[in-house]
């Protein structure tokens, strides 16, 4: 159900969002929070409108699912900030909002008099989030930046994919969830900094960084501990024996990923303080069920010394782990792993994600009202539940232009002859 209160935590803050597909994370996300997003489109629409899939595969401007999925919790308006008359009426919003998103090219906005500098003159509190691949500065401030290069510039592509292939890249892009997760934090952090303040400020924040801080603590942690350089392994779990340099470091492979009846599991057979009951509640329940080898059944994990053990060692090992595997489904090896504390889970398709008990008890799925489709429709729920205020969704993604009268008339007091005037002239 959406929810019945208006009243969010960034309920008394206004947002204009003008971001491509690169930000529309940022805008959701504040949304869900309970500020009041606007979407700022260009007249006819914006291009993210034309990404599939689509409602019932039917090409739309208006049935786009990825559109619906990312600018949920927003008002929509179209306007043209490239006419001169957009660019007043931009203004005349900027004076009223708290934070505006933006997406485009290093420099874009200041061709237009709409930079940080320039909407701080009209309103001393504003907060300018850019999204951008390499940020406002460097030398790379420029460069094209594809989620490819970023996913690649990042450090991410090196250790993704199988050790005998090119890197890969995630199927669907991800790198600028990144950046837009981090412009949000950053729109809240600077909202703080304001209330003691007055004073807005611009945050700048690059995809690749955001990417880069994705990569986690093992690739670090692992040049530390063994001067290993991680590198892509597939299902594959690598640990560094001996070796003089890093180029010929020799390692003791293991799966990871381990296929069973309806799908794939994920074990790590862990050593590490606190995570050694795991490994052997695993190694006792295959054991009970009559898959495991004789050098399993002998196997010592807490003396495992991971420099000294051979491959043939381990590939026995696991090989009695993955003959056990096949014979059970994912939910049945769920169960039995939760019973004996065991670490381990399933990996779960999208069906599986919405058939998934957790999510279903959480309330995490949200019927949606599409009027207009006289339907209603399920999409995944806000992502935070908080006990003072509500964290959820509002409102549908937004018509083209759907809030034009609303925002141009009643706001800012236009009349219906201005409005008219601003549709033929394609500033609206």
């Amino acid at each position: 159900m959406i929810s019945d209160s208006t009243e969010g935590l960034l309920s008394p803050y206004r947002v204009l969002d003008l971001t491509t597909e690169r930000g529309f994370l940022c805008g959701k996300l504040l949304g869900d929070l309970g500020a009041d997003v606007i979407k700022v489109e260009r007249p006819g629409g914006d291009p993210a409108r034309a990404v599939g899939p689509f409602y019932h595969d039917e090409p739309d401007p208006e049935k786009s699912l990825y559109w619906w999925a990312f600018n949920i919790n927003k008002r929509g308006i179209t306007l043209d900030i490239e006419k001169v008359d957009g660019r007043e009426i931009f203004k005349k919003l900027v004076k009223k909002a708290d934070i505006v998103l933006e997406s485009f090219e290093p420099g874009y906005l200041q061709k237009l008099g709409l930079g940080y500098d320039k909407l701080s003159d009209i309103n001393p509190g504003i907060i300018v989030a850019s999204i951008t691949g390499f940020g406002q500065i460097g030398p790379y401030r420029d460069y094209k930046s594809s989620d490819l290069t970023i996913w690649s510039l990042a450090g991410e592509a090196y250790v993704t994919g199988d050790p005998d292939r090119a890197p890969l890249s995630p199927s669907f892009p991800v790198s600028y969830f990144f950046a837009a997760t981090s412009a949000a934090a950053g729109a809240l952090i600077a909202l703080y900094h304001r209330a003691f303040t007055g004073v807005g400020q611009q945050i700048d924040a690059p995809a690749q960084l955001g990417v880069a801080w994705a990569c986690g603590p093992e690739m670090p942690g692992l040049w530390e501990v063994d001067r290993a350089i991680v590198k892509r392994s597939g299902g594959i779990w690598r640990r560094a024996q001996t070796g003089a340099t890093c180029d010929d470091i020799k390692y003791v492979s293991i799966p990871i990923v381990f296929p069973c009846k309806d799908g794939n599991v994920r074990f790590v057979p862990f050593i590490d303080p606190g995570m050694l009951p795991s490994t052997v509640g695993m190694t006792k329940w295959v054991i009970e069920e009559g898959f495991a080898s004789e050098t399993l059944k002998s196997f010592d994990w807490s003396a495992l010394d991971w420099q000294t053990v051979t491959q043939e060692t381990m590939d026995e090992v696991m090989g009695s782990f993955s003959r056990f595997f096949l014979t059970h489904t994912k939910a049945e090896i769920w169960e039995g792993a939760q019973q004996r504390g065991i670490t381990l889970c399933p990996l779960l398709t999208a069906k599986g994600m919405a058939e998934y008990e957790q999510l279903s008890i959480r309330e995490y799925w949200e019927e949606v009202e599409h009027p207009e489709l006289e339907t209603s429709i399920k999409y995944p729920g806000a992502f935070a539940k908080i006990s003072e205020a509500p964290c959820a969704i509002k409102r549908r993604a937004p018509l083209i232009g759907e809030h034009n009268e609303e925002i141009y008339m009643t706001e800012l007091g236009f009349s219906r002859e201005e409005l008219l005037a601003l549709r033929q002239g394609r500033i609206i």
